[in-house]
């Protein structure tokens, strides 16, 4: 009897085990590390010289002022209709009650908010957030012109 060996078939498999494994460890990796990533873009906000004047936007839209809410440097608010004086020291209720009313009289009125330049941004993003809940559809940003 002669020693026959078995003939055995060639199989073709990719053992992917440590492939599971270097993925574990990278995803652990990237687990622990994106915490520290920060989420902020520092940024230099551009100036332009194309803005528009509030006459011009008002000149658009119709004959009628626009409604200016300002907020200063401590967060105090005024609003200033019709061309009237400002109205200083009101409530962000009170603010937006006379929005709101003269938005119903006149829904074609430009919204124009302006912020002191030593404002802390916040303010001026909760003025413009409240005035979105009331049902403000646009609201302008008043800056100074750009002198050159």
């Amino acid at each position: 009897m002669s020693y026959q060996p078995k003939k055995r078939k060639v199989t073709c498999e990719i053992n992917i085990v440590p492939y599971i494994d270097v993925m574990f460890v990278l995803l652990i990796i990237f687990m622990v590390t994106a915490p520290f990533i920060t989420q902020g873009v520092d940024v230099d906000l551009p100036s332009t010289t194309t803005a528009k004047t509030a006459a011009e936007l008002v000149g658009e839209n119709n004959e009628k002022p626009p409604i200016i809410v300002e907020v200063d440097q401590d967060g105090h608010l005024g609003i200033s209709v019709d061309d009237q004086d400002m109205q200083r020291g009101l409530g962000l209720n009170d603010i937006l009650t006379r929005v709101r009313a003269e938005l119903q009289l006149n829904p074609e009125s430009a919204v124009l908010v302006g912020g002191d330049a030593r404002a802390p941004y916040a303010y001026i993003i909760e003025t413009l957030d409240a005035l979105n809940q009331a049902g403000v559809g646009s609201v302008g940003l008043m800056t100074e012109p750009l002198e050159q």
